[in-house]
Formats: C-alpha cells, structure tokens, sequence
C-alpha cells in the first residue's frame, strides 16, 4: 500500500529527496495568501460595479499612482533587510490596512470614498502580495524544481481561492461583506507564518541560509534599470502589459454585461463568485495531474503562449454569442488556463536571472508595470469605444494583438533556455 502511495505522490508531484518539506510550506503559504485574497476579489468587484464603467479608468489610474509611488519603497526596504523580515512587514502592513477598512465600513464613515479606495488598495494588494509570494519561489527553486513543482505549488492557491470563494459565497449573506475583511486578515496572518516556515525549510541548505541573511542592497530605483537594461526582461514587461490590455478590455465588457444581467449587489457579488470558483475546480485538477508533466515536456514559453491564444478565441466567441452566459464561460476558461499553465510558465522565466532581478525587477513588473497597462489600456478602451461605438468591436481589434502575444511567449521561453545552456556549455 506504501509503496502504491509513493507511486502516485511521484507521478503526480515529481518530487525528489529533500523537496517534501519545502513543497509543503510553500502550497500552504499560497493557499492562505488566495484564500484572503478570494474573499477580497468579489467585494472589489462589486464596487467597481456600483462605481460604473465611465469611473473606472480613474481608480486604474489611482491605483498606478499608488504602485509607482510605493515600488521603489518597496525596493528599499528588499535593499536594507533580509527576507526573512521584508516578507512578513509586508503582509503584516497590509493586514493592518484590512483593519482600518473594517473599522470605516462598519462604523459606515465615508462609505463611497472608502469603497473606492478599497478597489485601489485591493488591487494594490493583490499584486504586490503574489509577487512578493513567486519572487521567493524564484529564489529558493532552480529552473529545474520549477517546471516540477511550481504547478504543484500553484495548486495551494487554487485550494486557496477555493476555500475563499465558498467562504464568500457561504457567509456574505449572513454576516455581511464587511465582516469578511476579518477573514481575510486571519488567513494573511497565517501566510505569514507559513512564509516563516518555509524560510526554516529553506535554511537546511547552508549555502541558501548564508545568502538570504545578506540584504541585497543598492537603491530604490535598481528595478527600473535592471528591466531597461536587459532584452529578457524588457520582454517579461512587454508579456505583462499585453497580459494587462488583455484582462482589462474583458474586465470592462464584463461589467457591463454583469450590470444589464442584475442590479442587486449581493447577486452581482454571487457571479463574481461563482465565476472564481467554477474556474478554481478546473484549475486545481489540471494542476496536480498536468501542469508539471506539460511544462517539462513543452517548456515555459509554450505553456506561457497558451493564455494568449484563449483570449484570442475568447474574444472571437464573445463577438459571435454575446451576453452573459459567454462572459461566465470566457472568464472560468481564462482564470483556469492562466493559473494552470500560463502564470506557473511565467514565474519559471524569472528562475534564471539574477537575485536582485527576481525581487526588484519582477516586483516592478508585476506591480507598476501591470498597473500602469490597467491605465493605458482603460483609457484606450474608452478611446476606441468612442470610435466604434460597441465594446464587442473592441473586442475584434484586440484579436491580432493576442496573437503576437502568444509569439512573444515563444521567444522569451527559447530566450530562457538559451539563458540556461550557457553555462552548461561554458562548462564543458
């Protein structure tokens, strides 16, 4: 029976001697980091909602300023300390943030500013937490564990957001959104102690210990000469803004589609919801049975290009059969191929670069230059939505921008396994 076991857990996981303990910090760690995040999604969502499309490409602005502005804090505090404490300020910092937002919606002061700030924050939240979360995988895995393990990994946040959309969608109605923020702290609170956790795991190798304990220095603009200086990771950059183009020209149709379908908050609340959680069941499937076995067996840059070509037939589709039923169906497709495939080939680009490169270019990437995408393409969809007259002929325009998405996928995961021949060929 044993012996059963082992063979599965080896099948499915692909582990090797000495990973188990890592591996298991590290999937309890995302799940309880998407799993607040989860309970949070679905209430931003409803606001941007109630605040209508025409404000929305405000608080995307609003939300870039705060991106620009706190990044290269960010990047000085990764220069002065060590990552066991940057990791926990930072989560610690925003549980505290959840705190006050539950004191002002409760006590009900400023409600509008607040829900609009608290679309900004989350968003704001949403991407520094992941990033600071897949920047430490990055550097704690080689390229190698990664295309094995970080689909196994990717699956803890699938549970992750699993467990939070059932949280949301079992407890809205009976003890209203505000108390959900409550939730949410506790799970962030406990994905600082899994972090801890996993810096004990990683400490068992002497060499990792003695390298982490070191702050990395420089200053609190390396980011952007970092992206500015190297071709692979300017094409990272360029990935994520159309990444960006892509999710926000569906993120604007699906408001307005969800607004015609009903103008009652807790049922607006309940799609969102439940688009997450149809898309999360997929998603976690796929990545325990085949996430690693197809990364290993395609490389990073194809399984990347997979995302770009389901937008491209998404938008194709949604052109063809309108309403709300094919946005629903578009949105659990996306969420399950990016989370499947294409994000865990996407963290797996940064294994091979350089350490300051995985925490201050990468996070510069995943926050400001994603953020600032959400501007210049919110502003660019109402521009051409002034043009053409129908946000479904948006749609059709950004069919072929999707396709040259996909090829650049391709270049950057060949660019990647030049990147690691390198030294292998010097070697020999």
């Amino acid at each position: 029976m044993s012996e059963t076991i082992e063979t599965v857990r080896a099948r499915l996981t692909d582990l090797r001697p000495g990973e188990l303990r890592a591996v298991v910090w590290s999937f309890l760690y995302f799940f309880c980091l998407l799993a607040a995040y989860l309970i949070l999604r679905p209430l931003r969502d409803e606001m941007g909602v109630a605040a209508g499309r025409d404000f929305l490409q405000y608080l995307f602005t609003a939300t870039f300023l705060v991106m620009l502005a706190a990044s290269p804090l960010f990047s000085g505090a990764i220069a002065r300390l060590p990552r066991r404490r940057f990791i926990p300020l930072v989560y610690r910092f925003f549980n505290a943030n959840l705190i006050v937002f539950w004191a002002l919606l409760t006590f009900g002061i400023e409600t509008t500013w607040t829900a609009r700030v608290f679309f900004v924050w989350v968003s704001v939240f949403n991407l520094f937490a992941v990033s600071v979360f897949w920047s430490f995988m990055a550097d704690i895995w080689r390229t190698e564990q990664g295309k094995r393990l970080f689909g196994l990994i990717a699956a803890g946040g699938t549970a992750g957001t699993l467990l939070g959309s059932t949280i949301t969608l079992g407890l809205s109605g009976l003890i209203g959104p505000t108390n959900l923020l409550i939730a949410a702290a506790l799970l962030l609170e406990l994905a600082v102690f899994c972090a801890s956790r996993l810096e004990g795991a990683a400490e068992q190798n002497a060499t990792e210990a003695r390298r982490v304990e070191q702050p990395m220095g420089g200053d609190m603009l390396a980011g952007f000469r970092l992206i500015l200086g190297s071709p692979y990771l300017a094409g990272i950059a360029t990935w994520v803004a159309l990444l960006s183009l892509a999710g926000t020209f569906l993120y604007f149709i699906q408001q307005d589609v969800v607004r015609a379908a009903s103008s009652d908050p807790a049922t607006r609340t309940r799609i969102f919801a439940a688009m997450d959680l149809g898309a999360n069941l997929l998603t976690i499937g796929l990545q325990f049975l085949a996430t690693g076995q197809l990364i290993k067996r395609l490389g990073a840059g194809p399984a990347a290009a997979a995302l770009p070509l389901v937008f491209a037939a998404g938008f194709a589709g949604l052109v063809a059969a309108p309403g709300l039923a094919a946005i629903v169906v578009f949105q659990t497709l996306q969420r399950t191929i990016n989370f499947a495939f294409s994000n865990p080939a996407r963290e797996i680009l940064f294994t091979s670069v350089a350490r300051e490169e995985k925490y201050k270019a990468k996070n510069l990437i995943d926050t400001v230059v994603f953020r600032g995408g959400d501007v210049v393409w919110s502003w660019t969809f109402a521009g051409l939505l002034a043009l053409v007259g129908s946000p479904l002929r948006v749609a059709m325009l950004a069919i072929p921008v999707m396709i040259g998405w996909a090829g650049l996928a391709i270049v950057l995961g060949r660019k990647q396994e030049k990147k690691i021949a390198a030294p292998e060929e010097k070697q020999a």
